[in-house]
């Protein structure tokens, strides 16, 4: 039986000769993942109701207006808390969206847009595509990204699955043309491109660790001090590992989690923490990608699916 190709070394022999805007050690990502509405619900149809992760407890068979409820806490209370102290620390945030989460609140991200704040695509609900047939999966991608075209005022650039992409996510991506960059691995500390033929299509890895979904039960994290304190050693980390080659850190914050008020407290230590540094780059996803191709010697991205052609 032959094993799937895959690539255990990544820079290992041939680290990058690039360097951050301002000559920054580490480039930090600060992901708001906009979920709440897209989630599974019986109410809209759905196979069953996605649970939350302070109840364990599942209405099985039935709309769960309770459970519902857990999830509107993150648009009408964590959204602003979250983006309001990122603002406080100069920091713009990648919002990860769900195409049918703006639907239902499209004010949101038409307000996060005016802020300074990217909109990327995360799906249309928020579900795996693992296994998805293509030919759907091209339609939900196609879906998603007119649909954040339209409520955000400007064409989303990136992409990132729900935890499991399919094996075709990235091809398709790449067929679409309008997308510069996906987050659809957890492979590296540093942006690397897609292998293949074709336009160049930046991987920029994400991160599960450095995330307040962690807050789960048994997920580790208990109180606010401690995702400012783990992810604080992760910076800490990359910050020294940066004084020889570049590093890129992403933080995943959820607006029903980290927005809740026994949260936020840690990412505002944790941004403390990090605006004591001055050798610090906070950008977003976008401007990361863009900034790979740049560093690299590729020309300026444009999306092939309005300008007609490859880049």
């Amino acid at each position: 039986m032959s094993l799937a190709p895959r690539d255990f070394l990544g820079y290992r022999d041939a680290p990058p000769s690039v360097e951050w805007p301002g000559g920054a050690r580490l480039a930090v990502s600060f992901v708001l993942n906009f979920e709440e509405g897209a989630e599974l619900s019986v109410a809209d149809g759905d196979e069953r109701n996605e649970p939350v992760y302070e109840v364990r407890e599942e209405v099985v068979g039935a709309a769960d207006p309770c459970m519902a409820s857990h999830y509107e806490y993150g648009p009408r209370a964590g959204f602003d808390r979250i983006l309001s102290l990122l603002e406080e620390h100069g920091v713009r945030a990648t919002v990860s969206t769900c195409a049918r989460a703006a639907e239902r609140a499209p004010s949101l991200i038409a307000e996060a847009v005016a802020r300074g704040h990217e909109i990327s695509c995360h799906g249309y609900r928020w579900e795996t595509h693992s296994g998805m047939e293509a030919g759907q999966e091209a339609e939900v991608i196609a879906r998603t990204w007119d649909s954040l075209r339209r409520i955000a005022g400007v064409a989303p650039v990136g992409w990132h699955t729900r935890s499991a992409s399919s094996v075709n996510t990235r091809r398709l991506l790449r067929e679409h043309g309008g997308f510069l960059y996906d987050s659809d691995a957890y492979n590296d500390d540093l942006p690397y491109f897609a292998p293949g033929e074709g336009a160049p299509h930046v991987i920029l890895p994400y991160s599960f660790d450095t995330n307040d979904m962690r807050f789960s039960p048994g997920g580790g994290f208990i109180f606010g001090e401690d995702f400012a304190r783990y992810c604080g050693d992760a910076f800490d980390w990359l910050c020294r590992e940066g004084e020889t080659r570049p590093k890129m850190m992403s933080v995943g914050l959820h607006q029903r989690i980290i927005g809740r008020p026994g949260r936020i407290g840690g990412l505002e230590r944790l941004l403390h923490h990090m605006r004591a540094r001055g050798d610090v780059w906070f950008a977003t996803r976008a401007e990361i990608a863009h900034a790979w191709r740049e560093m690299n010697g590729l020309p300026e991205w444009t999306p092939a699916r309005a300008a007609g052609a490859g880049n």
